[in-house]
């Protein structure tokens, strides 16, 4: 959840660019584009490590039960992307922010590949289309709506700071049911969450007149958003309907 924190905000301001490239027509084809590539990558790794015994004892000991050092390393790891990718925009290449985009993908799909471990297979397919179903629902409403949702914005930010602190010391406690608590307010923050951000993809979509690398890099960070924002619903509904094995 802390990823969605350090999301690049981007700019009101229209951008200047060279013909031949990203326009403000296929600016959010473009974002849904390589969101659902994430995604592929992502449902694919995850399967890949949870299935394959081999792969799977790359990240847990099978002596222990614990976490290998590679394991240990693949839970963090995406964070660690996001940073690089929110701080370093400005001045990475577009072929570098794609490629990070890439192994970010992969490295989260190796990480939720503990998630397959403790849920059926039902009941992850169940969550993943309630999820895929919600954030459509939000998506075609945050585009097509006329009320500015940007002054819900720093409400919402508020509200995953609170998730990410109430997380962080639920992790100490292991209360089941401030984390009941906690993915339910998660559920309507995220909704929320693709909402607003569909509408501030929408805004930036217009200011683009002609296509450079520079929209090229804004694709690369609007399907970053919106992929963290389904990512965090599906786990948010997985961790308040999703049966374990």
């Amino acid at each position: 959840m802390s990823q969605r924190e350090t999301v690049y905000q981007y700019s009101n301001e229209p951008i200047i660019q060279r013909e031949g490239g990203i326009t403000s027509r296929n600016f959010l084809p473009n974002v849904f584009l390589w969101m659902f590539i994430a995604l592929a990558l992502s449902a694919g790794f995850a399967w890949s490590f949870s299935s394959d015994q081999a792969l799977l004892s790359m990240l847990i000991d099978t002596t222990t039960g614990g976490r290998t050092t590679l394991g240990t390393i693949a839970m963090f790891a995406p964070l660690a992307f996001v940073l690089v990718m929110s701080f370093g925009m400005n001045r990475l290449s577009f072929p570098a922010l794609a490629l990070i985009f890439v192994l970010y993908s992969a490295a989260t799909g190796i990480s939720l590949s503990y998630i397959l471990l403790v849920y059926t297979s039902s009941s992850v397919l169940g969550c993943f289309i309630s999820a895929s179903l919600l954030f459509a629902v939000m998506a075609v409403a945050g585009y097509t709506t006329e009320q500015d949702l940007t002054k819900f914005g720093p409400i919402l930010m508020m509200a995953l700071v609170g998730i990410i602190i109430a997380s962080v010391v639920n992790f100490f406690l292991g209360s089941s049911q401030l984390d009941y608590i906690i993915s339910f307010i998660g559920v309507a923050l995220f909704v929320g969450l693709t909402a607003y951000d569909m509408q501030r993809l929408k805004r930036i979509a217009a200011g683009i007149e002609y296509g450079d690398a520079s929209a090229n890099k804004m694709v690369i960070m609007g399907a970053l958003t919106l992929y963290l924002d389904f990512i965090n619903l599906f786990i948010m509904l997985l961790r308040l309907f999703g049966g374990k094995k």
